[in-house]
């Protein structure tokens, strides 16, 4: 009987530890077969998905797969990250980041400035602000966000005066309170259009930032008023808030934040895209 029970103890013993092999084994295998994180960041093409192509090797080595999604417009992008398509994006400055959080009631969080593109004015047939005739038309983007940083590149150049009693960059046409040519604005244009309607309109004054110019060929310098970079649009990465804390969201940040981001955006885009000030 004693001989029965030595080797049923045995026995028991021998399952148990077979059983805690298993389990360390296919906990093991559980952390291999996870592979590198993954993070899918949606873009507009130029230049926020090309900067995003630089980033992945440098991201692969710290393990993490990086998924660029192209978007062509600037609703869907936020759309997507609240829907949790999106584990972030990278398109908009900071006003309109906070302005779409103000209006739509997203719950996100700016993780870190990338880069700001210079916005110029940009004429076929004008050639200096000395010679912008009288009743000359002012085309803007439908962007709200973006119309304050145009009335005051204009009104720096004596074009117009904004009320003083409002921030210029928050300024809207209804805030021209003096404008001695008789400047009329058309505000109900696309973004992406805007170079298409700077090569076809004659005698305009036609307003593009640097991501669109670029992407439409139209070289920034061309301008005949050049915003300096203005920081207060900086481009940033936008993730939900519960992400905050995200490492692999915070390990991307830091890669393009990195001098050889900086480097390539500075190579490549010729200073119509400047790295953000950290």
């Amino acid at each position: 009987m004693k001989k029965l029970f030595t080797l049923a103890l045995t026995t028991l013993l021998l399952v148990a530890l077979a059983a805690c092999g298993t389990d360390n084994e296919e906990e093991n295998n559980g952390e291999a077969d996870q592979g590198p994180k993954k993070i899918v960041v949606g873009a507009t093409s130029v230049p926020h998905a090309e900067v995003l192509e630089q980033a992945v090797p440098l991201l692969e080595e710290q393990d993490i797969e990086l998924e660029v999604e192209i978007y062509q417009d600037y609703v869907l992008p936020n759309q997507d990250l609240e829907d949790g398509i999106l584990d972030a994006n990278y398109f908009q400055h900071i006003p309109y980041f906070e302005g779409q959080k103000e209006e739509i009631g997203y719950d996100f969080v700016n993780l870190g400035g990338i880069h700001t593109e210079q916005l110029g004015i940009y004429s076929k047939d004008i050639s200096s602000v000395d010679e912008v005739p009288e009743g000359t038309v002012v085309i803007l983007s439908r962007s709200v966000a973006d119309h304050g940083r145009v009335l005051s590149l204009l009104q720096d150049e004596g074009l117009i005066k904004i009320d003083e009693n409002v921030t210029p960059a928050d300024a809207t046409i209804d805030d021209v309170v003096e404008n001695p040519l008789n400047l009329e604005f058309d505000a109900s244009i696309d973004a992406g259009l805007l170079p298409e309607y700077y090569n076809r309109e004659t005698d305009a004054l036609v307003s593009i930032n640097a991501n669109y110019a670029i992407e439409g060929g139209v070289n920034f310098e061309d301008a005949i008023i050049l915003e300096e970079p203005d920081y207060t649009y900086t481009n940033i990465i936008a993730a939900r808030s519960e992400d905050e804390d995200n490492e692999a969201l915070k390990a991307l940040v830091n890669v393009l934040q990195s001098d050889e981001i900086k480097s390539f955006m500075e190579e490549e885009y010729k200073g119509a895209v400047v790295p953000a000030k950290e």
